[in-house]
């Protein structure tokens, strides 16, 4: 018997066509979607192969029951939030503890999942691993720290500059010794901190920024500080070498206060 025609469902939701989910179960990426709940109702064998046995099929069960238990609420708020908001997620980076026993760092690109009247009505995700690269980043940043503070500790004025001449950084030395603060100087070029009005060395070169860049340099200067005042000083330049490129990036100068003869 055909029903009539005000009994026939409509706008329900197209299935994919195993085509398409066939395309999603091969990604080299985790895919999941989650309905509005936050239930997983797809994953692929990538989204699968991710999670510990001991989970089971994820399929039917909250994405955040899989996280580390500090990230659970953090998660599921988040959901919702997006759920409420309507808007398109940014990425984030979220922890899972995975089938290899260990955890793991992914960032996730999420979409929206909207009915026939745009509502919306789950989430969809894929997600990749980015744990070497914040474990290389979080190192870079530790060195970088502690290099930052080894320059901090140097008794001599140390003043930094990129290969254009301009400065990077100064350490509390070379800020007691020429009256400059740090936030002042960088970015600036040098020869605007550190007017130089007269220069001795020992092979009868200037100093110029192109000379420093091709090797070590060492003299006695008479520059001006911050107050305008003449301070003699001996300079020592060395060139920074990028050590993969073998490039050079810029120059290290120390300066020591040279007392007048009296």
């Amino acid at each position: 018997m055909v029903k009539p025609m005000n009994e026939i469902p409509v706008n329900l939701p197209v299935p994919p066509c195993d085509a398409a989910l066939d395309i999603l179960e091969e990604l080299p990426v985790a895919y999941i979607e989650l309905n509005a709940e936050g239930l997983v109702i797809r994953a692929n064998r990538a989204a699968r192969a991710l999670y510990p046995h001991k989970h089971g099929e994820i399929a039917g069960k909250f994405l955040w029951d899989l996280m580390p238990a500090a990230e659970k609420e953090i998660s599921r708020m988040a959901f919702f939030k997006i759920m409420d908001s309507g808007d398109t997620p940014p990425p984030i980076r979220r922890t899972a503890y995975t089938s290899s026993g260990e955890f793991r760092t992914f960032e996730l690109h999420r979409s929206l999942i909207r009915d026939a009247q745009g509502r919306p009505e789950g989430v969809r995700w894929v997600s990749f691993d980015v744990t070497e690269a914040q474990l290389a980043h979080e190192e870079a940043l530790q060195a970088r720290q502690w290099l930052e503070s080894v320059l901090e500790s140097i008794a001599e004025a140390v003043i930094v500059t990129d290969a254009l001449g301009f400065v990077r950084t100064i350490n509390p030395a070379a800020e007691e010794l020429l009256g400059w603060k740090a936030g002042d100087l960088i970015g600036k070029a040098v020869e605007e901190g550190l007017p130089l009005l007269s220069y001795i060395s020992a092979d009868q070169r200037p100093l110029t920024q192109r000379i420093a860049l091709e090797g070590r340099t060492k003299g006695i200067a008479t520059v001006l500080d911050r107050a305008r005042r003449e301070l003699r000083v001996e300079i020592s330049t060395s060139p920074i070498v990028d050590k993969e490129r073998g490039s050079t990036t810029g120059v290290a100068s120390v300066l020591r206060r040279v007392e007048e003869a009296s």
